[in-house]
């Protein structure tokens, strides 16, 4: 590999990773809440409003089926908006988050599905609120498998910033494609899907193993 390649690669690396990042905070902060309000929404649930439970869920439908491309076009105005300008690293933060929320509120709610209804039920009868349910009994219990969908959230947002990076956003993706594709380079194309397998793999690793931990405790 040539020096100039290992710099170009570095670059777009730090730039996967800063979109990444930030968009996965910026992803969990929303995504957790609307999980958590899908639950308690639902027909049965301890906050039960099936009018709001169906208006959520089909906006989450809607957020799920749009292609992450033409949702990126789509809502440029709004990255414009957000950011000031619809193309760059930046920018693509934007729509990765738009993206991902939908998927994250869906992981979420059948995490806290899988928590067991007895427990829930012990809680109502103990006098517990809504809150003290949801946060010492909800989210405690199910936090292995929160745990488990936060990681695969943030390999979803990975591989989205790979399409944003395709279309200007910067980071392997863009790397891949204007030094790789277009220069018929296919060295570094490989070097680009390495790079990514590598942070999906590790992403996986250090969710299994937190995932893990908490499930002992």
């Amino acid at each position: 590999m040539s020096d100039q390649l290992m710099e170009m690669l570095q670059k777009a690396t730090l730039e996967t990773l800063y979109m990444t990042l930030v968009a996965a905070v910026c992803v969990a902060v929303v995504g957790l809440p609307l999980g958590v309000l899908l639950v308690a929404t639902d027909r049965g649930g301890i906050w039960e409003k099936p009018w709001l439970y169906r208006i959520l869920g089909a906006v989450v439908n809607v957020g799920r089926s749009a292609p992450f491309v033409i949702l990126m076009v789509a809502i440029s105005p709004l990255t414009r908006l957000i950011v000031g300008k619809s193309i760059g690293t930046t920018a693509s933060i934007v729509p990765l988050v738009v993206a991902a929320i939908p998927f994250m509120g869906r992981v979420v709610e059948q995490s806290l599905r899988e928590v067991e209804p007895g427990l829930i039920e012990a809680a109502v009868a103990m006098g517990s609120t809504n809150r003290e349910i949801i946060f010492k009994v909800l989210i405690p219990e199910a936090l292995p498998s929160l745990v488990r969908g936060l990681a695969l959230m943030i390999i979803s947002v990975m591989g989205y910033s790979a399409m944003a990076g395709a279309m200007g956003g910067g980071g392997l993706g863009d790397l891949a494609v204007k030094y790789g594709y277009m220069r018929f380079r296919n060295d570094v194309m490989l070097w680009c899907l390495g790079v990514l397998l590598v942070l999906v793999q590790l992403v996986q690793f250090l969710g299994d193993r937190l995932a893990a931990r908490f499930t002992h405790k």
